[in-house]
């Protein structure tokens, strides 16, 4: 009991030597001149910007390993956004940073070798100086910048730093090693800002799409100046045209823009009070759409988050890293009658394509020309009907997305093949980190599963005990943050929703975005739809809803589960807002509208046979993944013409799915008591009582189906001439009933 005071004890010190650390840099230096020097050796040996903001010294990367950095005071574990020697850590012993005679700073290890220089020459009064933008800089005795660390960025940049065509952000290895990564942020030979993987072995570019051209993208190869910044306000703006704000756009918040080690920029603000960070932009980058994370012959999929997978047949080559993928237990021969294809569904690899065989080409055919081509690893076969064979010679970062419209069939050795009903995905969580999966230890056990280790046991309960203790601790330091800072019901949510790929807005944002709510485009029992446009120029529509009484931390778990549901056939969710008593959702704005605005109207020659038919498969297709293929079954309770929404070119999305989670269980659709629907589509049992299952959406999806065709509206509230589905239906069986009865008197 005794142990466990004092290890709670020297927790709460611990907390509050990071708030002394934090609050002050006191016992740094405001600046360092020649024949002055930083040791390695002096904790208290290291500069300061005027305001504290930043400081600058040896941070610890490793067991007696420093690098020369840069870091935010304030900012829990000291974040770091610059450092010197990143590849080259220096010893924990006698290594310093001085400025020389000659005007070059260098920094010495142990041994007196230079690791590290700025390579300048200048034989005046020179000065070190870390600013308050964080920016380090080498200054002469009239002011003059002769070396500033802005101008060699690592793997972020500051507010007023600029990313040139002579620079470049390069990730971190992993998460807590700071080695220089894989992953790359610059311009190319097009003048145009790309992401690139840049592995040991291949190099390919992920964002923006590289299978659009540059002006699909947004962007421009026209400029000169091949020059991006990021201001104060958090407007980042490139030459390019590349542009964004932070969704808390304003002066006041100090940001950070950061190539993360899983390949994904993301702009970051610090909250002062808490010292944590949360995001405020990041691209539309699919998770498992960014090259290198998986390796070779292995599969990104989602679990829900990010996994990395593989086949049985295979195994990885390394345990401890994915970066090099798995491989087949077997070899592969060039013998065709000793191989066969693994075939995965919704599944695709990244580039590599050998000759394309052309279109309107058979599975066989296609199978069978790989199967005799012995640089052939395998082919993906397109599943929309035109017959595009797809052969790859390598087979690297591949990804499973239920609506990619390819199959890809891989080649395996006969016997390598398990039966039919054991083939499936083996997924793992993605490992960044470097630290061994311990779900696979037990190969290295014998037979029987036991450890070869007689004193494992030891080892974990000597661990156990640790980590119970440690547990402690940490429940009791966050109850005294919560309890310090109040107020905070979803910490760190801005991360969390937009690696999702949405974000929460806050309800002055929405309320400029629509003009105060003015120009109304749609209506239902629980919700008004307003038109809106973003600060970044973005058209979108955003979903005002009443009844809803959740609290914040409710309400977005409720807006988790809609955000990670995502086909081309559904609405896309871009954010919400959760404050005090309002809540509001933001979807994608789609210029043609609601299919009733067109169907049921003067406008429905615009609707030829094609497009209803189009208009029919998609809707399919939507409700067929919310009910059989997202990680969450989602009965949409509510199909009708009015959500079903139209791309500009008449594509159709299916609006309002999840809507039934989010609305008070308490709350009754005026005529239909606790009934989830629209009078017209609402199927048999929701009237008699019975289990409602994904047959009522399939009922209310046939009534969509006759009104595509008779152009009739089942709903009962058309006043526009037009007769309604249900009085054409019987005139159509009278009909029917004439037709039968001349026959037969013909007979």
């Amino acid at each position: 009991m005794e142990n466990l005071i004092l290890s709670i004890s020297l927790f709460f010190l611990q907390l509050s030597e990071t708030k002394t650390s934090a609050s002050g840099g006191a016992r740094g230096l405001q600046s360092l001149s020649k024949g002055q020097y930083l040791s390695v050796e002096n904790k208290d040996n290291f500069l300061v910007s005027p305001n504290g903001t930043f400081s600058s010294g040896f941070y610890k990367v490793g067991d007696n390993a420093y690098c020369f950095s840069i870091w935010f005071t304030n900012s829990i574990n000291k974040t770091v956004v610059w450092m010197a020697n990143r590849d080259h850590p220096v010893n924990g012993k006698s290594s310093k940073l001085n400025i020389r005679r000659d005007g070059n700073m260098i920094l010495t290890d142990a041994d007196g070798s230079i690791v590290w220089q700025t390579n300048t020459f200048d034989q005046t009064w020179l000065e070190v100086q870390l600013l308050e933008l964080g920016n380090l800089v080498l200054a002469n005795q009239t002011g003059d910048k002769i070396w500033g660390s802005f101008a060699s960025p690592t793997d972020s940049l500051l507010p007023t730093q600029y990313l040139t065509k002579d620079n470049r952000l390069v990730s971190k290895r992993t998460d807590d090693t700071y080695l220089s990564g894989y992953y790359n942020f610059h311009f190319n030979d097009d003048n145009v800002l790309n992401l690139i993987y840049n592995g040991p072995q291949i190099a390919s570019v992920y964002w923006p799409n590289p299978y659009q051209t540059i002006f699909q993208n947004n962007r421009t190869p026209y400029n000169s100046t091949r020059s991006a910044v990021l201001n104060k306000e958090g407007h980042f703006f490139s030459s390019d045209i590349l542009k964004f704000n932070a969704s808390d756009y304003g002066l006041g918040p100090k940001r950070r823009f950061t190539l993360d080690y899983d390949g994904i920029l993301r702009l970051y603000s610090l909250d002062n009070v808490t010292g944590l960070w949360k995001v405020v932009w990041s691209p539309d980058i699919d998770a498992c759409k960014v090259h290198g994370l998986c390796g070779s012959y292995s599969v990104c999929l989602y679990t829900p988050s990010p996994a990395c997978s593989w086949l049985p047949g295979f195994e990885r080559v390394d345990k401890t890293s994915w970066l090099n993928g798995c491989q087949l237990r077997m070899p592969l021969t060039c013998n065709p009658d000793e191989v066969t294809f693994i075939q995965l569904n919704h599944t695709d690899y990244s580039g590599y394509d050998q000759k394309a065989y052309g279109v309107n080409i058979t599975l066989e055919g296609c199978r069978s020309t790989c199967l005799n081509d012995c640089k052939c690893k395998g082919f993906g076969y397109s599943t929309t009907g035109d017959g595009v064979c797809y052969p790859k010679s390598r087979l690297v970062d591949g990804y499973h997305m239920p609506e990619r419209p390819v199959n890809f069939y891989i080649k395996v050795p006969k016997e390598s093949v398990p039966a039919e009903d054991k083939m499936q995905f083996i997924p793992t969580r993605l490992n960044c980190t470097g630290i061994p999966d311990l779900s696979f230890m037990s190969e290295a056990g014998d037979d029987n599963g036991k450890t070869k280790t007689p004193y494992l046991k030891y080892l974990i309960g000597f661990v156990s005990a640790v980590g119970l203790v440690e547990i402690i601790c940490i429940g009791i330091g966050w109850l005294y943050i919560i309890l310090y800072h109040q107020g905070g019901e979803v910490v760190d949510m801005g991360y969390l929703a937009l690696a999702m790929g949405f974000r929460r807005f806050t309800y002055t944002e929405l309320k400029t975005a629509t003009g105060n709510f003015q120009e109304e485009i749609g209506r239902g029992g629980f919700e008004i739809v307003y038109k809106g446009v973003l600060e970044d120029d973005q058209m979108v529509a955003v979903k005002r809803l009443e009844g809803v009484s959740q609290g914040e931390a409710e309400f977005w778990a409720e807006v988790n589960i809609i955000g990670k549901i995502n086909h081309m056939n559904l609405v896309k969710m871009l954010g919400f807002c959760a404050e005090k008593k309002h809540r509001l959702l933001v979807y994608e704005y789609l210029p043609k509208g609601s299919l009733d605005k067109i169907l049921f109207t003067d406008s429905s020659e615009q609707l030829q046979w094609e497009r209803r038919f189009s208009i029919a498969v998609g809707t399919a297709k939507g409700l067929s993944y919310i009910h059989e293929e997202c990680l969450e079954w989602v009965l949409h309770c509510d199909v009708k013409p009015q959500n079903i929404l139209l791309d500009e070119n008449f594509q159709p999305k299916l609006a309002d799915f999840g809507m039934s989670k989010l609305i008070d269980k308490k709350g009754i659709i005026p005529g239909f008591s606790r009934v989830r629907g629209t009078r017209g589509y609402l199927a048999p049992e929701w009237m008699m009582n019975q289990g409602i299952t994904v047959k009522a959406d399939v009922y209310s999806y046939g009534i969509v189906l006759l009104e595509l065709l008779s152009g009739r509206s089942a709903s009962g509230d058309q006043d526009n001439g037009h007769n309604h589905l249900v009085q054409w239906v019987l005139e159509k069986i009278e009909e029917d009933k004439e037709f039968v009865e001349k026959l037969q008197l013909e007979a």
